[in-house]
């Protein structure tokens, strides 16, 4: 089914309907002349008539577009499954989902007032512009979702010597493909095996950096021994370290098996980068990412300047 825009509207005033218009145009504040426009994240309304057709059929009532306060009314795409940073282009625009729903103003919205429902807080999205333009009705839709990029780095003298079969790494692999399918992202893994060497380390997450992997993960090298330096060469790299994740991991892992207490791993950010360093056994692997999946979506959105508390 063809994707594309089936109305755009604005309005003057918020808590209004807006009104469809001939074309919009978008700049770095989002709807030239819209009252929703500014330096947010939502500077830009969506609603499918998909969407719009349901709850009018529950609400007993046609709908028109512009009446949800959404400035683009969309057809072919079911925009409430779209995730924040996903990204549509639309004409010679280019937008980028940040919100998915919002909160419900329930006596302070009409269509509230009136059904006792709106499908806006539940179905409309909000996106940010990343390309100025004009867009009207008929334009074409691009869904672009987003992939995330992830690297994942083996420290092992042995593994990479081909004495040993390395575990860690394609675990880490399944973990991460499956915790992002199930969170809606499709995710595409780099893998490698270096033996624990500062330099090559560093060069490796150097680059990493450059390439501007979503997420990092090493595994290896984060104990005490004389060949373990994975923590010392990740900490240089990183402008922000995130020290909460792995003190917690530490803590509470470490109440039944001590010698967790020994790895030295450390969390953080580097440039647009999350790096999050590993021991080497699977067993580990399983406890750190059980605890760093909790809160990597957010740390992502965090990233990308998405503020969705």
């Amino acid at each position: 089914m063809e994707i594309k825009v089936i109305s755009v509207n604005i309005s003057e005033e918020k808590g209004t309907i807006k009104k469809p218009v001939d074309f919009i145009e978008i700049n770095e504040k989002g709807v030239v002349g819209d009252a929703h426009a500014g330096y947010w994240n939502r500077q830009i309304s969506l609603l499918a008539t998909e969407s719009m057709e349901k709850f009018g059929k529950e609400a007993n009532r046609e709908f028109i577009p512009g009446e949800f306060a959404e400035n683009i009314t969309t057809t072919g795409v079911a925009l409430h499954v779209t995730r924040p940073l996903d990204r549509f282009v639309i004409g010679e625009t280019e937008m980028e989902v940040t919100q998915i729903g919002k909160r419900c103003h329930g006596d302070g919205c009409a269509i509230y007032r009136e059904v006792g429902n709106c499908v806006m807080p539940k179905e409309g999205i909000f996106c940010r512009t990343i390309k100025n333009g004009k867009i009207k009705p008929g334009d074409e839709i691009q869904y672009l979702p987003r992939v995330m990029r992830i690297y994942l780095l083996t420290l092992s003298d042995r593994a990479s010597r081909g004495e040993y079969e390395d575990r860690s790494g394609p675990r880490t692999a399944e973990l991460v493909k499956e915790f992002f399918r199930q969170n809606g992202y499709e995710s595409i893994i780099e893998t490698e095996i270096i033996p624990d060497d500062a330099v090559e380390l560093r060069q490796k997450l150097v680059e990493a950096g450059n390439k501007k992997f979503d997420v990092v993960f090493t595994t290896g090298g984060t104990g005490i021994g004389p060949r373990d330096i994975t923590p010392d060469v990740t900490r240089t790299l990183l402008d922000k370290e995130i020290p909460g994740i792995m003190e917690q991991i530490r803590l509470k892992y470490g109440q039944d098996k001590p010698n967790v207490l020994l790895s030295r791993a450390v969390a953080g950010v580097m440039g647009s980068t999350l790096v999050f360093n590993m021991p080497g056994s699977v067993r580990a692997i399983q406890e750190y990412t059980t605890e760093i999946f909790k809160s990597i979506k957010h740390m992502i959105y965090m990233l990308h300047g998405l503020d969705l508390h």
